[in-house]
């Protein structure tokens, strides 16, 4: 298995790195999304790369983008990404890149919880709600929401927290009906996401969605959705309330971090054991076969 930690495209102008995707400019209306095998947790950015996962990232997120597409527009053009680049830089958006439509971002985050886990867990221990949403007393850790509910989050600079928001601190930033449409959306999408994963044995804790305007004011779809960097996947067969389930996204390399009592969650990471770079490559592709039902493309 290979890694790519960085993009080092020439042909295009490169418009800056995320803490997973590298952002080139294609023309002034589109844009080359490279999703690299960096892995950032608690906001900080890995120093060891995890085999194959921006791949894994990409076939998943359009799978998604393809399931979920009659409910939004979606930023992808069907452009092929390897027309846009140079010969020799084919091998480095190969399977791991998408050519999307340059938007406007919003930034705020569109969380929804179909659970109780995570940083909402610890805002209910400590106020009974999650971001001013009450909940009924008592819950134990990993329940079950009697509904999904919309937690935005207010988006940080890299590096930074992201900060969970109020809907009414939301519909403050970007308006009442904008704010109103990217919850409903949200929380559609997640609905119907999650009744097609439990098909697959699989329950969607939560997830966070990205949107932007198009040029016409048009809401669209954005960024990743619904992969196993933006999203809580438990297998169903080992779901237990009370606990943190086992899970096939990053929560793996979390829970070893917060074993690390030194590190304060801030820059620079600590290393990460072989073992557990080779098992979170394993739980990605693990994710991505057991939702879809396809194994990493060539």
């Amino acid at each position: 298995m290979t890694t790519q930690i960085n993009s080092t495209l020439h042909s295009l102008p490169l418009l800056g790195r995320g803490k997973v995707r590298d952002n080139y400019a294609v023309g002034d209306d589109k844009l080359l999304i490279v999703t690299s095998d960096r892995l950032s947790a608690f906001d900080v950015i890995m120093n060891e790369a995890i085999p194959e996962k921006g791949r894994v990232l990409n076939q998943m997120a359009n799978f998604w983008f393809e399931k979920l597409g009659h409910i939004v527009p979606n930023h992808l053009t069907g452009i092929v990404p390897e027309s846009v680049v140079a010969a020799d830089e084919v091998e480095q958006v190969r399977g791991r890149a998408v050519v999307a439509k340059r938007l406007e971002p919003i930034m705020v985050e569109a969380v929804v919880r179909g659970y109780i886990i995570g940083s909402g867990w610890k805002d209910y221990q400590d106020t009974g709600a999650i971001c001013g949403i009450t909940l009924p007393a008592g819950l134990p850790q990993a329940a079950k929401l009697e509904q999904p509910i919309f937690t935005p989050a207010a988006k940080a600079e890299m590096g930074s927290h992201d900060e969970n928001i109020s809907f009414a601190d939301m519909e403050s930033r970007i308006g009442t009906e904008l704010a109103a449409a990217m919850r409903d959306i949200s929380i559609r999408l997640y609905s119907e996401a999650a009744e097609y994963a439990a098909t697959r044995g699989i329950i969607i804790a939560d997830t966070k969605f990205e949107f932007g305007l198009d040029e016409n004011g048009v809401l669209h779809l954005m960024d990743e959705v619904l992969t196993a960097d933006s999203s809580r996947f438990w297998p169903a067969d080992s779901y237990a309330t009370g606990i943190s389930p086992p899970s096939f996204d990053k929560q793996f390399v979390r829970d070893y971090l917060e074993t690390i009592t030194s590190w304060n969650k801030t820059a620079p990471a600590p290393t990460l054991p072989d073992d557990v770079v080779q098992k979170t490559a394993a739980k990605y592709r693990e994710a991505l076969e057991r939702l879809t039902g396809e194994k990493l493309k060539d």
